[in-house]
């Protein structure tokens, strides 16, 4: 799964030579694409032809030549996986006023998908020689583009997405709840609830909690009945001693 670490390593390993903070966005969403597993087929002015586009091949090329244009981007990725609803996608990011334009569009798609990223957002004005530094809110880069491309392309299953079990304890909207989720506020145990029943240890299955104050919700009404006599199992499991009770 793509995550700013998958697409930090891609960034370093390609080691890109930048002119200026725009550059540096627009190398950060070519590495999310190569970190979801897409092949660069074409980039800079061979990109914005239309035979880059149209054409069948899915060779993978080097990076050469793709900040040679001023201000503009263009990349062109094919995608290798078999049950994917597109095979080619063609990326071209812009810059006007502070932010980079970045559109999307699949052989299969009519109209392009797009996103607006503000530079000054993604990048560290001091962020010195080493690429870690260079970016802050990089998470932030890699969230926007899953959700606002990725997730509409379709099909396919390295998608830009936030793993659940990272944080999945700490309430951050994941399906995965834990013993300090604050979600538990107001329906599960804890020193500040009231109507618990006293001496139930913690970590008990079952806290006979409820609303306070309203009739029939009383801590008394849920207190297990004595265990019936002549049994050493759990009350749970113990038969009936007649058949005055037996329904």
């Amino acid at each position: 799964m793509v995550n700013e670490q998958s697409v930090m390593a891609v960034i370093r390993a390609t080691r890109p030579t930048f002119r200026n903070d725009n550059d540096k966005v627009a190398f950060a969403v070519h590495a999310i694409f190569l970190a979801s597993g897409c092949v660069l087929t074409a980039t800079g002015p061979p990109a914005f032809t239309d035979a880059a586009f149209s054409s069948p091949s899915k060779d993978e090329i080097s990076i050469e030549g793709w900040n040679e244009l001023e201000d503009e981007y263009a990349y062109v990725y094919a995608n290798l996986e078999k049950d994917s609803n597109w095979k080619k996608v063609i990326v071209k990011c812009l810059v006007m006023n502070g932010k980079l334009l970045i559109d999307a569009l699949t052989d299969e798609n009519s109209e392009p998908l797009h996103l607006e990223i503000d530079v000054e957002d993604i990048v560290n004005p001091n962020g010195g020689s080493n690429y870690s530094t260079q970016y802050r809110n990089l998470d932030t880069l890699v969230k926007r583009l899953g959700s606002g491309i990725f997730s509409k392309l379709g099909g396919y299953s390295k998608a830009t997405t936030s793993n659940p079990a990272r944080g999945g304890l700490s309430g951050d909207g994941s399906m995965l709840l834990g013993p300090n989720d604050p979600r538990w506020l107001g329906v599960g145990r804890g020193p500040g609830f009231e109507g618990g029943q006293p001496g139930v240890p913690p970590g008990a299955r079952f806290d006979p909690y409820g609303p306070p104050g309203v009739p029939g919700f009383e801590p008394f009404r849920f207190v297990r009945n004595p265990g019936r006599p002549g049994g050493g199992t759990h009350p749970d499991l113990e038969h009936f001693g007649d058949g005055s009770d037996f329904i």
